[in-house]
């Protein structure tokens, strides 16, 4: 009856018996470190890629805020090309190295930052064609020139104001995650909340006055 385990007890047959044991026991111990060393190296890479375009776009932002002009500059600007002057934007030469570099990477970017990255790219490479154009324009039609620079003065406001969302939740994303971005975004829209209760009382009475003055 018993005859069958002598051959078992045999060390090279216990040996080969315990490889493959282990062997099957390693697999998945292996796959899950696999997939753990895989997770971080992902979560290294989203990281080193936040933090590049954060850079980028800070750069950018202030070299925006270093640009900016009241409004008695910007008419004087404004006449200035009108009266075939020449000037030159400089947002023109927007640093988008890091943006290109990887946009076909930017689906690994956290959901939360991808809108608001994306949007001031293509706000900022508007605004580069846009500079060209006046430039284009300055010679053959002064006038038309002055009205696009006018234009291009209100997309420096909107990409700064862009820029400095992007900014913002990549740095909440970066040092926070997901539970920091969700919490930036719930401060914001409360804030807005407040900013809309404070004025629009103000809104609707100058509609109704404006609306009384047509009657």
């Amino acid at each position: 009856m018993l005859e069958w385990v002598g051959p078992l007890l045999n060390p090279t047959v216990v040996a080969s018996l315990v490889a493959a044991a282990v062997a099957v026991l390693a697999w998945p111990v292996n796959d899950l470190l696999n997939r753990r060393r895989a997770r971080g190296l992902r979560i290294e890479r989203v990281n080193d890629v936040q933090r590049a375009l954060l850079a980028e776009i800070r750069a950018h932002v202030v070299s925006l805020e270093m640009q900016r002009v009241d409004a008695a500059e910007a008419q004087a600007l404004i006449q200035k090309l009108r009266e075939g002057g020449y000037i030159h934007p400089a947002a023109a030469e927007a640093n988008d190295r890091i943006y290109s570099a990887i946009l076909e990477e930017v689906h690994v970017l956290p959901h939360w930052v991808i809108d608001p990255v994306v949007t001031y790219y293509r706000q900022i490479a508007v605004m580069a064609a846009m500079a060209r154009d006046v430039q284009r324009q300055i010679e053959i039609n002064p006038s038309r020139a002055a009205d696009m620079f006018a234009d291009y003065l209100e997309m420096t406001e909107a990409a700064r104001d862009t820029g400095q969302e992007a900014m913002r939740l990549l740095i909440a994303s970066i040092f926070g995650g997901e539970a920091a971005v969700m919490e930036l975004l719930e401060r914001e829209e409360e804030a807005a909340r407040d900013r809309v209760r404070v004025t629009l009382p103000d809104e609707l009475a100058g509609l109704r006055e404006r609306l009384n003055r047509r009657s």
